[in-house]
């Protein structure tokens, strides 16, 4: 009896250049490949050493020990070809079959093995399946939670229900599927936890699969509440926000379908509104709410509008005047600290400082949102107390817009169109968080007649900025293109008019 197989030498040979091919293409599962290659080779070696065995007259042991590593060799072969069709050749061929598909053909594989080696040892298979039938029901009543765990796992596999990749939520636990196995699926949640749900379990519990729908991009709805006083028009309020949201560009906000804000409801002597957008990082919910809100927060400051807190009627025997008073008082001296921050009002009196910051209006914006949008009507001068902006010019034409300036707190921007009555030339954009106050176009203009100094510092500035803008509109000029020549002119003239006439 030959106690060394003449094709273990191509058997070893094909079973590294398949392990090979399977390390080079799926680097993340090394280890597998690895433990299954050395089972293989430890099979090799084993019946290496039942013919040694042979050779040194041990019959009994070497044939013992050729029968077990043959098994071992047979195993590990059938996984390493399993791995090499369905890890490999198919994903090559543009499919990509459920794992635990693999896992039953390489069962079968094993059962028939298994088979024909019992045919070859003379075991009569018929006789051996009557008197095992006993013995399966019993195991079978015993595995029954196990059993239905695997045939729902096989189940939740071929009809594609849940995939690998999917957010999918489970009663209260949500999370990403990274594993669907034979027993259970793993789930991912966003507190980095994995969950082990049992196959049975999920096919009894409703499952909502969050952000898939057919033909669509993976998005899922977010939903936003806030209350406002019903003194300001619904109208208005949606308005604001509508126009506002579809302009800004916030990381994981989809833009199709773009955000609304329905008005969903009264409570406790207010309207509540939802802002409902389109996530498409599932991952970053909590983040991008958040972020959603600050606009949100924002674009309702500057427009005037303050979120409502609940509302309940207090008889109360006299008003607290003095507290009215002592905030007040706090906002002008916070006022009047940032004008003495901006060189434009630093040689004014406090007098002086205390009338302007009367007529200050407080206007944040958050990061990313337009401060101002050039070829829109001026109406404000704004003072910059907190955080950068960025100044951009458009081209008329339709280009790429073109950084021409930053501006930092303490400093100023608009007076270019206050003073000349020409819509804004260029665009303001919020860099980081920015915090300004808005002077009106007549308070503006009636202070630079009254102060002969601050005329002659805007001017300064005016004349660097101009500079700026016109070497933008040089650089995206068409030949043959007059309107910059025409333009500049004019403004110079509006700009000495007006100086002329407050000299």
């Amino acid at each position: 009896m030959s106690f060394w197989s003449a094709e273990a030498p191509a058997l070893t040979v094909l079973a590294l250049a398949l392990t090979v091919a399977l390390l080079r293409a799926r680097p993340h599962e090394r280890t597998v490949f690895l433990n299954t290659l050395w089972l293989f080779l430890m099979g090799i070696a084993g019946q290496a050493a039942a013919a040694a065995l042979a050779g040194l007259d041990f019959p009994g042991a070497a044939h013992g020990t050729q029968i077990v590593f043959r098994i071992v060799t047979a195993v590990a072969l059938i996984r390493i070809l399993g791995f090499a069709v369905f890890r490999l050749l198919l994903p090559l061929a543009g499919k990509q079959p459920p794992r635990i598909i693999e896992d039953l053909a390489i069962m079968v594989v094993y059962l028939g093995y298994g088979f024909v080696q019992l045919r070859a040892a003379g075991v009569d298979l018929a006789s051996l399946v009557t008197t095992s039938a006993i013995l399966t029901a019993v195991i079978a009543f015993a595995m029954q939670d196990t059993l239905g765990n695997v045939l729902a796992g096989l189940a939740i596999q071929l009809d594609n229900s849940v995939q690998v990749g999917d957010w999918i939520k489970v009663d209260e636990l949500s999370g990403r599927v990274r594993d669907i196995r034979w027993r259970s699926t793993l789930l991912e949640t966003r507190n980095w936890e994995t969950v082990v749900i049992p196959n049975g379990m999920l096919m009894k519990s409703r499952v909502a699969i969050l952000g898939r729908r057919e033909g669509a991009p993976r998005q899922w709805r977010r939903i936003l509440g806030f209350m406002v006083d019903p003194g300001v028009p619904p109208a208005r309020v949606i308005a604001t926000l509508e126009d506002e949201m579809r302009e800004l560009a916030i990381p994981n906000v989809a833009r199709s379908p773009a955000p609304s804000v329905v008005l969903h409801g009264f409570d406790e002597g207010n309207l509540r509104y939802q802002l409902r957008y389109w996530l498409t990082d599932l991952l970053e919910d909590d983040s991008t709410d958040s972020m959603v809100r600050v606009h949100l927060f924002a674009t309702l400051q500057r427009a005037g509008i303050r979120v409502a807190e609940p509302q309940r009627t207090v008889h109360a025997i006299q008003r607290d005047e003095a507290h009215a008073a002592t905030v007040r008082r706090r906002e002008l001296t916070r006022r009047t600290q940032m004008l003495s921050s901006v060189g434009l009002f630093a040689g004014l009196s406090d007098s002086e400082k205390a009338d302007i910051a009367e007529g200050l209006q407080y206007a944040p914006f958050a990061r990313g949102d337009v401060i101002t949008k050039q070829g829109n009507a001026a109406h404000w001068l704004y003072l910059v107390a907190f955080g950068e902006a960025e100044v951009l010019y458009e081209p008329p034409n339709g280009g790429m817009p073109r950084v021409i300036g930053t501006i930092h707190a303490g400093e100023f921007f608009g007076e270019m169109a206050l003073l000349t009555g020409d819509a804004r030339s260029a665009t303001v954009i919020a860099k980081t968080d920015v915090e300004c106050y808005r002077l009106e176009r007549a308070s503006f203009q009636e202070l630079l007649a009254s102060r002969p100094e601050i005329a002659d510092e805007v001017k300064r500035v005016m004349g660097t900025r101009r500079t700026d803008l016109e070497h933008a509109r040089q650089s995206y000029a068409v030949a043959g293109d007059g309107s910059r020549g025409a333009r500049t002119p004019n403004l110079l003239g509006r700009l000495r008019r007006f100086f002329a006439a407050n000299p």
